[in-house]
């Protein structure tokens, strides 16, 4: 019996540090029964060296990390997407791509740790990981049956919205 594996996106918008830690702990964490990409809407075109060095001292390798658009997705042979999840705030109020596949969609805020100041940035990238680090633990904890629940109930909720 082969075991399904998830696809999960993690959405900010420059792809450069939130998303990035959240893509390498879901691929460290879920190796087997989940993969694991990150996107952005307006990307920087460049990986935080920072997010890196914390994946890094967390034993976590991610050596194809790269800042790229989230409509590297929206493709009609992109991966089929299960999870769709915004990192930051700004990502969840944007429109975004119409996903093939209806994902299963979900905000996890999380503080930009870009935006603290020289001296507390590397201790903010370690708050933003254990942030990350709980919610995607959480997260692959899940049964898969209990996945594909959630994604039944989130079809009856959408029936519950049609006039």
């Amino acid at each position: 019996m082969s075991v399904r594996v998830y696809n999960a996106l993690f959405l900010c918008t420059g792809n450069s540090a939130r998303s990035i830690l959240a893509e390498g702990l879901l691929t460290k964490l879920g190796a087997g029964r989940f993969r694991a990409f990150s996107a952005g809407s307006f990307p920087l075109g460049k990986v935080n060296p920072l997010a890196l060095e914390r994946l890094a001292l967390e034993g976590i390798t991610l050596s194809d990390a790269r800042s790229k658009s989230w409509d590297e997705f929206a493709q009609a042979d992109s991966p089929a997407l299960d999870f769709v999840i915004t990192v930051c705030d700004n990502a969840v109020g944007e429109v975004c791509p119409v996903w093939p596949g209806q994902p299963i969609t979900a905000h996890w805020g999380v503080e930009d740790p870009s935006g603290a100041d020289a001296a507390a940035k590397r201790i903010a990238f370690a708050k933003a990981f254990a942030v990350l680090e709980r919610r995607v633990q959480l997260f692959t904890s899940l049964r898969p049956e209990s996945l594909e629940q959630l994604a039944l109930e989130q079809q009856i909720r959408a029936i519950g919205q049609v006039g």
